[in-house]
């Protein structure tokens, strides 16, 4: 396969190149990982992003819950996520979680959610509820939420940042000139906007970019210097691998090679923390961060 080019076999599938081949998952522990996940009813990013390091994680007891349902109000050309109308919002989930969090003895938790725009709160209440009963059931728990924009209503955002979890993920996915194309209903400024406000309240921002949609080496690095901008600490930087035939079509495979470039020069800008690789995701080692 030529470095860096998309290929296709026979039958019109993507060939993916030999950096791209994650193990099957298996072992014990993914197997108690997925009976706790499965038992109390939980969502995980996991399995409805269709993460590559699924059996990684979950066989380290690792998972990153989806809260506010499978459902997401939104329909980012990237996404596995399934659109549509959401179900009610659960009161319990909360006390689910974190039972849960127990029950896998985790010491560092990721939280995530699908987009609420349904709701006035955007589900910020949900958000902050789950927080406060993981930390009440989990003493000693370090925890990671990975939030959407709230569409820039800022008394939801304010729900997150009054409940302090140690580091508050947001992504921004992708560059400018792709943003429109790539998350349809976000705004590149906006999210910037959410950094910001998080890190001028004292929080540890994170956030992370998918590169092989098009984007420029060029773009890359104004996006990092955007991030850098706003304060953001911690970047994770991974390669887009499309979920169905109607999702956005992969433009270019990008080589480990060029990933360790890209973020030995994200470290130089002074992120303090640098995730980059092809199968790196948002939540990849998110244990280090802290």
């Amino acid at each position: 396969m030529s470095e860096g080019k998309v290929e296709y076999t026979q039958e019109g599938k993507i060939r993916k190149p030999d950096w791209l081949r994650v193990k099957l998952p298996v072992g014990e522990e993914y197997k108690k990982v997925r009976k706790i996940v499965s038992d109390h009813k939980l969502h995980t990013i996991c399995e409805s992003g269709n993460c590559p390091n699924m059996g990684e994680c979950w066989s380290a007891g690792t998972a990153t819950v989806m809260i506010l349902g499978n459902v997401c109000t939104r329909s980012c050309g990237f996404c596995a996520v399934n659109t549509g109308k959401p179900a009610d919002v659960d009161p319990y989930e909360p006390l689910r979680v974190a039972k849960s969090v127990k029950l896998m003895g985790l010491k560092h938790v990721v939280i995530t959610s699908v987009d609420r725009d349904d709701l006035k709160d955007g589900g910020s209440e949900i958000w902050a509820k789950t927080v406060e009963t993981i930390r009440k059931m989990n003493p000693g728990v370090t925890l990671e939420t990975l939030i959407p924009d709230f569409q820039g209503k800022w008394e939801n955002l304010k729900r997150i940042i009054d409940v302090k979890p140690e580091i508050v993920s947001h992504n921004l996915e992708t560059v400018r000139r792709l943003t429109r194309e790539v998350r349809v209903q976000a705004r590149y400024d906006r999210s910037l906007e959410v950094l910001k406000r998080l890190a001028d309240n004292g929080i540890t921002t994170k956030s992370g970019i998918m590169l092989g949609l098009g984007e420029s080496e060029e773009e890359i690095l104004e996006t990092m210097d955007d991030l850098r901008t706003v304060g953001v600490k911690i970047l994770t930087m991974g390669q887009y691998l499309q979920p169905t035939k109607e999702h956005l079509a992969v433009q270019e495979f990008i080589t480990p090679a060029k990933f360790e470039y890209l973020g030995n020069i994200a470290k130089e800008k002074g992120f303090e923390f640098v995730e980059s690789g092809p199968l790196v995701r948002s939540s990849y080692h998110a244990e280090k961060h802290i």
